[in-house]
């Protein structure tokens, strides 16, 4: 009998609990989960063609059903999990090593950056399995990192250009903005497997430099607080390198993803928080999975009461991702009215500063955005206020070609607590001219969907109710 020991992110949702494991060249490749649990070590045996994993923690994790171990000749399932408070240090063996490293070289940024992922061997994907603690990890240079991607996308055509409109009225602020960034990534699997975007060359959405793209995006901005939705690849990629700029982290994956039913997946896609640790307090963070009509959906959404280091002021903030389509008009409202109903109660009855960012899947004439407009939280849509009369949303906010034919829709927003915050400025979309007639994404853009950056001030004295 061989003993090995792995390390692995055991990951839970209520009634479904489906782990993904790598063990030397063998793949499991499904997972959903609601909430990650713990980092834990797991025995390994191996015994003849059978591999089974033993437990020798204590403490249960809440009822599920069963979880499957798949291996190429079996499938086993097994009833109970069980998980230990605490990481123990256990000894790995050089076959399973590979599996959990984190995979640094001489290089400490280009081991992370150009690292090229491709998901027919399981020791090619170990960050998916181990989140790194920053703590061990060297500080990155903003700097730095930018001539990397810069490098990696030399045959491209560079970015493009796209400035900040100053939107300040009468409200001083004596501390520095807080710089909001929201942006639908596009998922790497719905991307290359499901989105057909047909004329978007296929070698543009290759993820060794389309990576690069979105990260020169961020870092060219250099958001305070960043909003992500189909973020597929948080293990691997932003988390690792993100915490390395700074940044705190919380990933909430859709239960069930459709990144999973796209071979060579790198996992399921969700939304993910990020926030500059030099400039905030987390106060609390919650994680929600949105219900319609009292049933729970696919749609997530996370939930963080920040406190500004500099003013001591607290906020919260939350991203989101609605359900798409035509037809789902009334699924979406009913999404949207749980989120507001969950953000009423963590904000203390708009008590709180709001910022909302989300791609909700909905023009401005459904009813799920006349709801985030008329809450009693007191919203305003940010991107409203670079109209010429203050009250009209952008002509688009994602612009494709598929094969059902091409779609120009404003679907995503920055919404905000109107009496207590002030929008400073916002960033400008790109042209229809900078675009092109292919659309997006391409060459230039890493995205479906544009890129929504705004900042924020506190207003001195808030002007009655938030």
């Amino acid at each position: 009998m061989k003993l090995s020991y792995i390390r692995l992110v055991a990951c839970l949702e209520p009634d479904i609990c489906q782990i993904l494991l790598y063990i030397s060249n063998l793949k499991y490749p499904v997972v959903t989960w609601e909430f990650v649990v713990v980092l834990c070590d797991i025995p390994v045996y191996s015994l003849g063609g059978a591999t089974l994993l033993e437990t020798t923690l204590e403490k249960p994790v809440r009822p599920f059903t069963s979880f499957f171990l798949k291996t190429r000749s079996t499938e086993e399932r097994f009833s109970k999990l069980y998980y230990q408070p605490r990481r123990k240090s256990l000894p790995l063996d050089p076959c399973i090593q590979i599996v959990c490293s984190m995979g640094h070289g001489t290089s400490r940024l280009y081991s992370a950056l150009a690292k090229t992922l491709n998901s027919s061997t399981a020791s090619q994907h170990p960050e998916y399995l181990v989140s790194p603690d920053p703590e061990h990890l060297e500080p990155i240079d903003p700097k730095e990192l930018l001539e990397e991607c810069r490098a990696v996308l030399h045959t491209r055509p560079p970015r493009f250009q796209r400035d900040f409109v100053d939107l300040r009225t009468d409200h001083p602020s004596s501390h520095p903005p807080i710089r909001v960034m929201q942006w639908n990534i596009l998922a790497q699997a719905l991307g290359e497997g499901k989105d057909n975007f047909v004329q978007c060359p296929v070698e543009a959405l290759k993820w060794e430099e389309r990576k690069c793209l979105i990260l020169e995006e961020i870092l060219a901005y250099q958001p305070d607080i960043l909003c992500l939705q189909e973020v597929d690849h948080y293990f691997d990629t932003f988390q690792p390198l993100l915490s390395r700029l700074g940044y705190q982290g919380t990933f909430f994956p859709k239960p069930w993803s459709p990144c999973l039913d796209v071979e060579h997946n790198n996992g399921p896609d969700g939304c993910a928080l990020f926030f500059l640790q030099n400039r905030f307090k987390l106060v609390n963070s919650a994680n929600i999975r949105l219900t319609a009509m009292t049933l729970k959906t696919n749609q997530v959404a996370i939930a963080q009461t920040l406190e500004c280091k500099e003013s001591s002021r607290q906020f919260c903030i939350a991203v989101t991702h609605l359900k798409a389509r035509t037809g789902w008009e009334r699924f979406r409202s009913a999404q949207g009215c749980d989120l507001l109903q969950n953000l009423q109660n963590i904000t203390q009855g708009a008590k709180i500063p709001l910022i909302v960012c989300g791609d909700f899947n909905a023009e401005p004439t459904e009813e799920v955005y006349k709801h985030f407009a008329s809450s009693s939280l007191n919203l305003n849509s940010a991107y409203k206020l670079l109209s010429a009369d203050g009250q009209s949303e952008p002509p688009y906010t994602t612009w494709k070609i598929r094969t059902s034919g091409e779609c120009r829709h404003t679907l995503d927003y920055i919404w905000y607590s109107k009496h207590a915050l002030s929008v400073r400025s916002a960033l400008d979309l790109l042209t229809e001219e900078q675009i092109g007639p292919n659309r997006l994404p391409s060459f230039n853009y890493p995205s479906d969907h544009l890129s929504l950056v705004c900042d924020f001030s506190f207003n001195e004295e808030p002007d009655g109710l938030l």
